[in-house]
């Protein structure tokens, strides 16, 4: 009865306080020299582009509730920031929320208004020569080379102290953010999840447009993490691939669908959640799906009609090159094998490089016997025709989920006196690898975090597998745990320093055998796994990129799920789940700053200028920042 009553009170003075606004005259010019005094260092002075939410955002703004409206101006929001409003009186409260509602919608107005002003053009030509335009992002890692790097010096050393955010822009809705924005004629591309793709000017954090794909009301995740990586920009339009399994493209300047087309059935697990890659005349990507049993595939789409150029199966048929790993049964048909992380490409050996995922089920071999190719791998692919020209298999018959899907990073070096073209990447099993770009050939492996599964490397790069390691129905316990030592979240590698960037994650994990019987559309693993959490920790670790002889680290509390960024300043600036961003020197890994961003941390960052002012950016939590010095 006590309930009853206290709702019935807040409800009578609920209406005489929506009663006693109505009959009022806000002063709306008392209102603005309030917000302007109180509120706009935060929320911005046209309602959007501060460290704060925009207002057009506020569902409380939005909503008409009078009474809700004016006890969040009283009572603040103090774990966010928000403080309270207690000495306003009524008539200031009153003029402060008109004024706030009239911003609220002409920002939603503005945001909603169509940007053909804004035209984005990317050549291929611009692509090839990403490094010479630092001041722009305009591939997932930056160039081809995948090397995260930017030569953008402004920030560095010795002012990086001063850094501080410039403006924030706020998502829709919850979820994992892991984007990686590209950055083009005053335009930054971000995606939400599940797969909007959103447009905002570079120096505010305005809205320019927002597209968002129509899905069914049931949609199979793939990997079951509903995320979108970000997008790729050709000549004047945006592509992005969606959960549901479709490919799209997008007017760069308008967000309006020039090409949808369907490309796998989600039902069974297909879908995407990688960034596209962008090559001359052709749009790359992967899909995603293995633990739902799919047949892994890297396609290449026409970027004007949407039509499927070629299709390269990661797990081959019968009779096909690499179907001798499989067995005699039909384990290839839901073999797995997801590519659902965005490749590299050498435009000198017209090679484009991709990895793969693990196989299917993820936790017993049993039915699928042999190295099962090409999953856990990185392939070399004739991007015409996508032909594959080598592979290299680093974790021959997976049992552990361990997929290849980590960023394959070029670079040249010499070895014994003469120049070589080289891939390097840190693997989710713990080792780094270093390989000849033009040949696939191994150079050199070794561990960069805790494993205990192989005794190393054979002369070809084949790992020593310790017996007895395979998952089991009592349990086994295994390092690296099955997220990896590595994972999606980006490397950076820098050519001033020659050193080889790793958030790395120090984890274990027990691994059970379970039933592999594969069901249509359901989840297709094969057993379980019980993490170790008692001594995880992560680390930035900085290796020798050609020996991967550890130079440094800079220990964080937990193992992170998010990127890298080197720069010509000298920093490398990174990420971690206790809602901190920070810079590290790239020569020591001493901590040079760090920001509460109030979020994790789960996404790359990027850096980008305009108008002769470099800014960083990161998203954590749902909110996306741009940090630019004073």
């Amino acid at each position: 009865m006590r309930t009853i009553r206290t709702r019935g009170l807040l409800l009578a003075l609920s209406l005489l306080f929506m009663q006693a606004h109505a009959d009022s005259d806000p002063d709306r010019e008392q209102g603005k020299r309030i917000f302007d005094g109180s509120c706009a260092r935060c929320h911005g002075f046209e309602g959007f582009g501060g460290i704060g939410p925009g207002l057009h955002r506020s569902d409380i703004v939005k909503s008409g509730n009078e009474a809700r409206f004016a006890r969040l101006i009283r009572e603040g929001v103090p774990d966010r920031g928000m403080p309270p409003t207690p000495g306003l009186g009524e008539r200031e409260l009153a003029g402060l929320m008109a004024y706030v509602r009239g911003l609220a919608a002409s920002s939603a107005a503005a945001s909603a208004t169509p940007v053909a002003r804004r035209p984005v053009n990317v050549s291929y030509q611009r692509l090839l020569a990403a490094d010479e335009t630092p001041s722009d992002w305009l591939t997932y890692s930056g160039a081809y080379h995948s090397q995260r790097f930017s030569r953008l010096e402004q920030i560095n050393k010795g002012n990086v102290a001063r850094l501080r955010p410039e403006w924030t822009f706020q998502a829709r809705r919850g979820g994992l953010i892991e984007t990686s924005p590209i950055v083009a004629d005053g335009v930054m591309f971000i995606t939400e999840p599940p797969s909007t793709v959103t447009a905002l000017d570079v120096r505010t954090g305005r809205e320019l447009w927002s597209w968002t794909p129509e899905m069914p009301k049931e949609v199979w995740v793939p990997s079951l993490f509903p995320v979108n990586r970000g997008v790729a920009v050709l000549d004047d339009m945006v592509f992005v691939g969606t959960l549901d399994g479709h490919m799209v493209g997008l007017d760069a300047a308008t967000g309006e669908v020039r090409w949808k087309v369907a490309v796998g059935d989600n039902k069974l697990g297909y879908g995407f959640t990688a960034a596209p890659l962008a090559l001359d005349g052709k749009i790359i990507t992967g899909v995603a799906g293995a633990e739902a049993g799919i047949r892994g595939f890297i396609d290449a789409y026409d970027p004007k009609t949407g039509e499927r150029l070629w299709r390269t199966y990661t797990v081959p048929a019968p009779g096909e090159p690499g179907s001798e790993t499989w067995g005699d049964n039909d384990a290839w048909k839901t073999g797995g094998g997801s590519s659902w992380l965005t490749g590299s490409y050498d435009p000198e050996l017209n090679l484009l490089y991709w990895p793969t995922g693990n196989p299917a089920p993820d936790y017993n071999g049993d039915d699928r016997p042999g190295d099962n190719l090409y999953t856990c791998a990185l392939l070399a692919l004739d991007p015409s025709t996508g032909e594959i020209k080598w592979h290299f298999q680093f974790t021959p018959h997976d049992t552990h989920d361990w997929d290849a899907n980590e960023i394959p990073v070029l670079f040249d070096a010499e070895i014994d006196g003469k120049p070589r073209k080289l891939v390097a990447q840190a693997n989710r099993n713990a080792f780094y690898y270093v390989l000849d770009r033009e040949t696939g050939e191994f150079i050199s492996g070794t561990p960069y975090a805790r494993q205990n599964w192989a005794e190393g490397l054979d002369e070809r790069g084949r790992p020593i597998v310790i017996p007895g390691l395979e998952p089991s129905e009592a349990g086994v316990l295994v390092y690296p745990h099955w997220a990896g030592a590595a994972n999606w979240h980006s490397p950076a590698y820098s050519p001033l320093t020659g050193l080889f960037y790793q958030n790395t994650r120090e984890m274990g994990s027990y691994f059970f055998k379970g039933d592999n019987r594969y069901v249509p559309g359901k989840m297709f693993e094969g057993g379980s796994f019980r993490p170790v959490s008692e001594e995880a920790y992560g680390a930035v670790r900085a290796l020798d990129a050609l020996s991967g002889k550890l130079k440094w680290e800079y220990r964080i509390p937990s193992p992170p799920l998010a990127g890298l960024l080197a720069t010509a300043g000298g920093l490398v600036f990174g990420g971690m789940n206790e809602n901190t961003f920070f810079a590290l020197d790239a020569d020591t890994g001493e901590l040079l700053w760090e920001y509460n961003v109030g979020g994790a941390v789960r996404a790359n960052p990027i850096s980008y200028a305009v108008d002769g002012k470099q800014y960083v950016m990161i998203s954590a939590g749902t909110t996306f920042f741009a940090f630019a010095l004073p």
